[in-house]
Order: structure tokens, then sequence, then C-alpha cells
């Protein structure tokens, strides 16, 4: 938890701002467990326990794991092949009782604490003080099962059933497949190309009817500040800034989701394609100009680790990280325990922080040399006539769009039907996009003005990433009728 009285060298750091408010009555209701408070009183020296019912760690049959991981002197990526320079990982079951590590196997695969191990939530702790510095005192960060798991706890955490939350024009379908069964309703924010757009949002708000929009005035926003998810927008610093100044005006409590955060890369610019590019400083996060105590960030391992660890980190005001615990107290309880010895002993006792920011660092090259061939072969592939794009500076998604109302019988169709039909000629000539009316909170049903996909070159190879956009390209002339 952070608790400076100074910040950069100025003034005092106020406590965060009271948000009992928002708690549903699920949250509010919620009451510690009694069996997790014994972890406070084992930890009492001379303690003879017959409490809780875990079983001994003498039956667990795990000795030990060994991992071959990258190595901070010069992390390589060579396909699938295991580089030459790896670092060798150990982690024992007793290493703790031995002094060899703080963090072993017989405490990882232990019940552990609503918050996550305390050694590894040390350390993301430390990584949030380096990276973001919160300008309020009372911050804390926990450990959650994933980005997913940690947004329906929060969904389930805030507001009552009926309320709206704000949104990007387009976002994460998961969001609404969350959101819409808790009883939550959407209100979408417009966006431009540096994201969303301040005076939308200031006006949405001000101008808000309740007996119209049959719900209360939205008092929670949700954003992908950094290569947003789809559009692959990132807001820049002074967009970031004017959404706060509209989130104190209108008290909003804002949902920071930010997997695509170290994957930030320079400009597209395919005349300096080969040639090695400084990679970018980081903008500033909600959570680093955070000075009310507003913000509720969710960091995600999916992106810049491995999803399967089902691990990320949630840093909020402690307030509401206390409730947040409360649910994990009877839920997910934790992490897997071998999810989190692992990542322990990558970050902690093998990287470091400074190995880690190296290692984000060398992930930012590499996503920035896959988005720079899917944009080649965009310019090289698709026609210019009816598709548009602007290549993103973040995260793993490309955003295009199609001028639908050049579709020949754009008179008698719908954006939803030309949408269908170009999805449909594109997975009938071997290529999958993804439709952008899948990120709207009614799928289209209710009318759209635009066409848009999008695509990724997170993953693919250069060669499949080339012949799949050839193969768009393909779709689309035969649809619009090009030659």
């Amino acid at each position: 938890m952070g608790s400076q009285d100074t910040y950069n060298g100025k003034a005092a750091l106020n406590d965060a701002r009271d948000w009992s408010h928002l708690f549903s009555a699920e949250s509010a209701s919620r009451k510690p467990s009694v069996m997790q408070a014994m972890h406070g009183i084992l930890a009492q020296p001379g303690i003879r326990s017959l409490g809780p019912g875990a079983p001994s760690t003498e039956y667990f049959p795990f000795y030990s794991m060994d991992f071959e991981v990258g190595s901070t002197d010069a992390f390589e990526t060579v396909g699938m092949k295991i580089p030459d320079t790896t670092t060798a990982i150990h982690a024992g079951k007793y290493d703790n009782t031995t002094g060899t590590s703080i963090y072993d196997l017989e405490i990882a695969l232990q019940y552990g604490l609503g918050t996550g191990s305390k050694q590894l939530v040390k350390f993301l702790t430390e990584h949030v003080q380096l990276t973001h510095n919160p300008p309020y005192r009372n911050w804390q960060t926990i450990l959650s099962a994933g980005t997913t798991s940690a947004f329906e706890i929060v969904l389930r955490m805030l507001g009552q059933p009926g309320e709206y939350l704000l949104v990007e024009q387009h976002t994460y379908t998961t969001v609404f497949e969350t959101g819409l069964p808790l009883g939550w309703k959407f209100a979408q924010v417009r966006m431009d190309n540096d994201g969303l757009l301040p005076d939308d949002l200031d006006d949405l708000l001000s101008t808000w009817d309740e007996k119209s929009r049959a719900g209360p005035k939205p008092r929670v926003l949700y954003t992908i500040p950094t290569g947003q998810n789809p559009t692959g927008i990132t807001q820049p610093l002074p967009r970031r800034q004017a959404i706060y100044r509209v989130a104190q005006k209108h008290n909003l409590f804002i949902l920071e989701d930010d997997p695509y955060y170290f994957i930030q890369m320079p400009v597209y610019n395919p005349a300096t394609r080969g040639t090695p590019t400084p990679v970018p400083s980081l903008l500033p996060s909600y959570l680093s100009l955070d000075t009310d105590g507003r913000v509720l960030r969710m960091d995600s391992f999916s992106k810049i680790i491995a999803p399967g660890a089902r691990m990320g980190w949630v840093t909020a005001p402690a307030q509401v990280i206390e409730r947040m615990v409360r649910t994990h107290e009877v839920s997910v309880q934790n992490p897997s325990g071998f999810s989190q010895i692992a990542m322990f002993k990558l970050l902690h006792d093998s990287w470091g922080h400074a190995g880690f920011a190296r290692w984000l660092a060398h992930l930012q090259g590499e996503y920035a040399k896959r988005r720079d061939a899917l944009f080649e072969a965009c310019d090289a592939h698709l026609p210019r006539e009816i598709v548009s794009w602007v290549p993103p500076t973040s995260g793993f998604f490309a955003w295009i769009q199609i001028d639908w109302k050049k579709h020949p019988q754009a008179g008698d169709r719908s954006a939803l039907l030309v949408e269908r039909q170009v999805y449909d000629a594109a997975i009938a000539c071997g290529a999958l996009v993804v439709p952008g009316s899948w990120f709207l909170p009614d799928e289209g049903a209710g009318g759209m003005d635009e066409v848009f996909f999008r695509m990724t070159y997170a993953a693919a190879s250069v060669e499949d990433m080339r012949e799949a956009v050839r193969r768009l390209g393909m779709a689309l002339r035969e649809v619009f009728g090009l030659v």
C-alpha cells in the first residue's frame, strides 16, 4: 500500500474520496470472512493451531518446480525454438524454511489470502509505485484472477441493477456480456482518433434525463485508454486530462482497463521499416493523474506474460479494495498458487524491476514489427477507394472502416447487412476478421451508420497476415464490384 505524504516534492497528498455511496447492496452487506481472519492470529508467535481446516503441506506431492525463462541479458524471440540465452529458475517446497527464497511451494499451494500472496503483492505494489506513482495516500494493490474476473466482481460491487455504465462508442464485447446479466445498461460516448470525446461525455451527463433514459445519471465510466479494444486508439495525455476533469465535474468513478499499456509503439512509418526505432516513453495513466482517488485500474499478465496464468493486479482506493477482497474471500479466494509462484520466481527472484522493464521494452519492439507487417499488407492489398485506417500506436488491433455507401445496393441495404455480406465473403475467401457491430451493446440491431472491422496482428505469422489481408481484399472487391 502506498502511503507517501509528499508527491514529487509538492504538497502533502490527500486521501481518496469516499465511495461508499457507490457500493451495491450485495457489496455493502459483505462481512469479513471469519476463516480468513484467522490468518492474522496464526501469524502471532507461539500459536499452536487447531483452527483452519487446511490440509497438511506434508501431503502436497510437489517438491520442486523448474522453469527456463527469458534472460534479461539478451531477450530473444526465435519462433518456435528455445533461445540460446535463457535463465533457469528453481522453486522448492521448503525454500522459505531454508532461507533460499521468501516464497516457496509450501506457501504458494496452501490456502491464501483474498489479496493474493503478500510476497507477490509487495513486488507489484512497488511496480505500481515505480510506473504510476498514484498521487494520493491510501491506495492499495491486490492480485486478481485475471481482468475478466476482476471486471465481473467490480460490476457486482458498484451501482444497482438498472444503472448505466458509461462506455466508449465501440468497446470490448465482454463488457456487455458481463454487464447485461447483472442488470447494467450502457451509455455510449462518441470517439474520434484520440479516443473518448470529453465534450460529448460532459454533454451526455449535463443533459441526462432520468425519465427518458429510464435510469439515473451514470456514476461509473469504463475505458480502455491505451490500444483500445477494438479500435486500437490510444488517448494522448491532453485527452486523458480532459476526461479526468469531466469525471471530477460529475463525480464519476473511472474503471481503467489497461491490458495494452505496456505495448506502446512508435508511430507507423513504412519508410523506416527495418530501422531500429526508439521505444516511446509510456503515457501517464489515469491512475497517475488521480489526485482524488477516483480510479480503479486493472492490469493483466495476459498480454505481457501469458493469458493462461489467469492473473492480474488491481489498484484502487483502500476502501474499494477492501470491498473487493471481501468478494474474493467467498469466490476466487486468490489466483492459482502455481501461477503465483511462477510469477514471483520470474519477476522477483529472477528479473527484478529492471529486468521486467527490459522485457516490456522488448515486447514493444516485437509487436511494433508485427503491426508494421500487417499495415504493409493493408497498403498492398486493400482497396483504398472503399477502405480507410489509422495505424495504432499501442495494443494488438487494427480497426478498418469500410465506406459501405459505395456498395452497389447501398440504397436498399443497411450498414449491418453490408457488414454481414463482407464478413461472409471474407470467410468464403479464407480470411477471418471481426465485425465492428459485435462491439456495440445491441450488436447493431438498433441501426448503425458506419461499418468497421477489427483485425489483430498479435499472434499470426507475417506470412499468414499478408495472405489473410490479401484474401480480405479479394472479398471486398467482390462484394463492392471493384475491378
